[in-house]
């Protein structure tokens, strides 16, 4: 315990010893001269700080100011206008051709960013979208298949385009479809599809930046999209594949989508998007012609008429896809042109 006391007296007298010695010293008053000698100085130290009184130039004792001291006070202290002392300086010269009254009644018109400078610029630049896309909603056959999409920035968040989707060979009917129909003899009009494509416009509302793994920061933005198209479709004959052959079919759909685009530099970036393809499907007929086939063709009781394959009513369908992909912007690089 004593040995913690001097440490802790040696550290108080380290810190304050360096307060002490830049202390200024207060000068004590020089005597009343005697006839026929000069001043002396107040003290030791007055040698060192400026002339003895016997010069004629300090006065003996207070403030020494030196004798361009001004009459109203400190030297340089509160209440002393510098242009009265140097009319020609130049901050006072540059004050009188100021009117301030007239400054004050300018309207102020400064452009002030909030938000910084966007990472990507899209504006005039198009967009090569690639992806792979998937069926989400349908238990009993799925529709897969690569995509292109090709995008035109007129503006930065407003875009136009066409996207195109193949399907061909690439549609696969479920496992669960196929147990239900060994189990229930029970058969569910299916359709396989060839292709797709769209007119699409692209709007962009938000855009952000999030940080992951350490320090890297990732930008990005979602978008929605919407369109009208084509789609080629075909009913799966199994009511009755025997006699049913059908022909690929010719359907107007819309499309609504929204997206998320991940930013891995300036002009490449990774999407994520779902898209709800929209349309009235031709299916096939539950009902079988029970009449002879020997009948003529354009009889509704022949099998094989094909008036009677498809179901009398169109069916609304939505074919909800996801699609995973990458964005690729050209050109490249890009400068900003900000308004002034």
């Amino acid at each position: 315990m004593k040995q913690a006391r001097r440490w802790l007296l040696l550290a108080t007298a380290l810190v304050l010893l360096p307060q002490v010695a830049y202390a200024q010293r207060k000068k004590k008053p020089a005597p009343a001269p005697s006839s026929g000698t000069a001043a002396a100085p107040a003290d030791a130290d007055a040698d060192a700080d400026q002339p003895a009184g016997a010069s004629g130039t300090a006065p003996a004792g207070g403030d020494q100011t030196g004798a361009a001291a001004t009459p109203g006070g400190d030297q340089g202290g509160a209440g002393v206008d510098i242009c009265t002392i140097t009319p020609d300086a130049p901050q006072c010269t540059a004050a009188k051709s100021i009117n301030l009254g007239e400054e004050a009644k300018k309207a102020v018109r400064a452009e002030i960013y909030a938000v910084q400078q966007q990472y990507v610029i899209k504006a005039h630049r198009l967009e090569l979208m690639p992806y792979w896309q998937f069926t989400l909603n349908d238990q009993f056959v799925s529709h897969p298949g690569p995509g292109l999409a090709l995008n035109y920035y007129i503006t930065q968040v407003l875009a136009a385009g066409l996207n195109f989707d193949w399907y061909g060979g690439l549609n696969q009917d479920s496992d669960f479809n196929f147990q239900n129909r060994r189990a229930a003899h029970i058969s569910v009009p299916l359709n396989n599809y060839q292709l797709s494509g769209d007119l699409n416009f692209t709007y962009v509302p938000m855009y952000g930046k999030f940080a992951g793994f350490g320090d890297f920061i990732f930008h990005y933005d979602a978008y929605i999209d919407g369109g009208v198209g084509l789609i080629r479709t075909e009913p799966i004959p199994v009511i009755d594949p025997s006699n049913r052959k059908f022909d690929w079919n010719n359907l107007v759909n819309f499309d609504v989508g929204i997206g998320f685009r991940i930013f891995f530099n300036r002009w490449l970036a990774a999407i994520l998007e779902v898209r709800d393809l929209m349309y009235f499907e031709k299916i096939e007929n539950p009902n079988v012609a029970t009449g002879s086939t020997l009948l003529p063709i354009t009889d509704q009781n022949n099998p094989r008429n094909p008036a009677t394959w498809y179901d009398p009513n169109n069916h609304f369908t939505n074919d909800v896809q996801l699609q995973l992909g990458i964005s690729i912007l050209l050109p490249t690089s890009f400068e900003y042109r900000l308004p002034k």
